[in-house]
């Protein structure tokens, strides 16, 4: 019995090791596919492509070679809060620093080409009448 749990546990690694080699190649190829670094995040992979899309589609919009972070930053929040509900925040720039209180699988700070984007979600509350 015991040899049979341990080839089961070697199993399941293998298994749980091939997926994770799965998701990191396709993650991976969105990642050089929009220019993007990860520097930390707790957001399912789908919602992290939107985020890169979103802010891809946006800088390659704008006109100028200098970015309009307000805009990006109010796209994206906006994007975000139809897509995904309401209590999105975001914050675009090249240097800035911050300490956020955010829901489970709502945070991602990523950079995509020499801007930095924090984008988290925070829980919403029902006024106390």
């Amino acid at each position: 019995m015991a040899n049979a749990e341990e080839e089961l546990e070697r199993r399941s690694k293998f298994l749980s090791s091939l997926i994770q080699k799965k998701n990191s190649v396709e993650q991976d190829q969105n990642h050089e596919l929009f220019n993007v670094r990860i520097r930390a995040s707790d957001m399912p992979i789908a919602l992290q492509n939107k985020a890169f899309q979103c802010a891809r589609d946006l800088l390659d919009s704008m006109p100028t070679k200098r970015v309009d972070t307000k805009r990006l930053a109010l796209a994206l929040k906006k994007e975000f809060d139809s897509a995904y509900g309401p209590a999105w925040h975001c914050i675009v720039g090249t240097s800035f620093g911050s300490y956020v209180t955010h829901s489970l699988g709502g945070f991602l700070y990523f950079s995509i080409d020499k801007v930095y984007v924090l984008l988290f979600r925070t829980a919403v509350e029902p006024l106390q009448q």
